[in-house]
């Protein structure tokens, strides 16, 4: 049987819901020494409910619920280890701070965060297992390129997601026996089959059950591939794009593989109009809400920033914006003063690397916790950028990667903003090679923007704010 991603999610979900309430149980026979009467399990039923609510909300942010980490059992353990603390804490202070609840149950809690630990562990590592080793939707694919490549890979290694790539048809300068040796997945031994473009696809189909056919949209839409995939829908076969699958499974656009017409087909702004009008609200209230009280922080930073360094705590540098208008960001300063502007460059614009030396001692802490970005709030309230999207980049840069990746303009669609899709899925860097990589995810976010999405991405960015993963 195979399960869709949306229905693993919920499986998972779900099992955890039950955990807790089995952890709650567990830990109330611990502490009295027999089953809990009504009373006791009412006292306690209605306020860990809603702390439960909230763990869920923490677990989503530090990646709990992200199906590709599920076969790491090192990285499930960091991540529940890390996230039950956070959760533990949290809920001493809900017990703490509402007194609807009227139980303070320190020991309790932490007794039961402990079970609950150890159950979430063994729940997601039998999850894995059986998610691993059910059916699979098998995959022919169409066409041969590094995309293709990568994303077979990812998929072998990933067998939670629930696709088996089978067999690649390839054009005749990519072609390989069906004999030759090709790669083998490690985990379960089984080779991907390469054949020409021109071999039967109907055979193919009834030999290796494959259920679903990924190619390029141009073969798709081509009179003869048209024709070959028409014959083969009454056996049942979904076809599909390659672009919109690989956007499914990665979370990211493959920019060397879509043309003009894509964007034309998928980036229709004005229907986008309502969602920006009440991101633009929820922006200017989210930026006084948070703008005000931190105004009271900004000395401290100073100081800090003055005592470890000379020149100006604060700096303004050129960046793109919306539409490709250049507007000046406001941040504290986190690297040594080079030129008269306070910015730690002599000779122009330089790629900012993670262990750069010019960051200092007080830099590295402000960049980690993102505290350097507070003062971007003056300009989400000046309209220049938003709370979630693109980051924006420095204009001398824009004018090299225009030049050299595809579509690179087509990220100036939106506002950019302090936190986005790219950011909380890459590691920092900054070179071309990251850039590459970055729009991906870019034009995937501009696509699919929604307040969905938008909550995701700023749930994420809060946990790697605590966890200090900046830059």
């Amino acid at each position: 049987m195979f399960f869709s991603r949306k229905t693993q999610l919920i499986i998972l979900l779900l099992g955890d819901l039950v955990l807790f309430y089995i952890g709650l149980l567990a830990t109330l026979t611990i502490r009295y020494l027999s089953l809990p009467g009504a009373a006791a399990w009412d006292d306690h039923k209605w306020p860990f409910f809603y702390v439960h609510l909230v763990w869920i909300i923490v677990f989503y942010s530090a990646g709990l619920y992200d199906l590709k980490s599920l076969a790491s059992a090192k990285i499930i353990f960091r991540k529940i280890i890390h996230t039950i603390t956070v959760s533990f804490l949290i809920a001493i202070s809900m017990f703490y701070l509402i007194p609807f609840f009227r139980i303070t149950p320190k020991t309790n809690l932490f007794i039961d965060a402990a079970l609950v630990a150890i159950l979430l562990f063994g729940w997601r590592r039998i999850f894995w297992i059986l998610t691993s080793k059910a059916n699979k939707i098998k995959i022919l694919f169409f066409g041969f390129s590094k995309e293709i490549e990568e994303l077979v890979s990812y998929l072998k290694i990933h067998l939670q997601i629930g696709y088996e790539p089978k067999i690649i048809l390839t054009p005749p300068e990519k072609e390989l026996n069906e004999s030759q040796p090709t790669k083998q997945d490690p985990k379960n031994g089984e080779k991907l089959i390469r054949l020409p473009l021109n071999h039967n696809l109907i055979s193919l189909i009834k030999k290796y059950d494959i259920q679903l056919i990924v190619a390029s949209k141009s073969m798709i839409q081509d009179k003869e591939g048209a024709k070959r995939f028409y014959e083969v829908l009454p056996l049942g076969i979904s076809i599909m794009d390659f672009p919109s699958f690989y956007e499914i499974i990665m979370g990211k656009i493959p920019v060397s593989l879509i043309n003009e017409s894509w964007f034309l087909e998928n980036l229709m702004e004005i229907n986008k109009k309502t969602f920006e009008f009440f991101k633009r609200i929820s922006d200017i209230i989210a930026a006084v809400a948070l703008g005000i009280p931190t105004l009271m922080i900004y000395p401290l930073i100073s100081g800090a920033i003055k005592a470890g360094s000379k020149g100006p705590a604060l700096i303004r540098q050129e960046r793109t914006g919306k539409n490709g208008k250049i507007f000046k960001i406001i941040k504290f300063r986190s690297m040594i003063t080079l030129s008269s502007d306070g910015l730690a460059e002599k000779n122009g614009a330089v790629w900012s690397k993670k262990e750069d030396n010019r960051i200092t001692a007080v830099g590295k802490f402000i960049r980690k916790t993102r505290i350097d970005e507070l003062p971007q709030l003056w300009n989400v309230l000046k309209g220049e950028m938003s709370f979630i999207g693109p980051r924006p980049e420095r204009p001398e840069f824009v004018k090299e990667l225009e030049n050299k990746i595809p579509h690179y303009s087509m990220r100036h669609i939106v506002r950019p903003g302090l936190s986005g899709w790219a950011q909380i899925n890459l590691p920092y860097g900054a070179s071309f090679e990251y850039t590459m990589e970055k729009i991906q995810y870019d034009l995937f976010y501009i696509k699919n923007r929604s307040f969905t999405l938008e909550i995701a991405i700023a749930l994420k960015t809060i946990a790697a704010m605590i966890r200090r993963e900046g830059r």
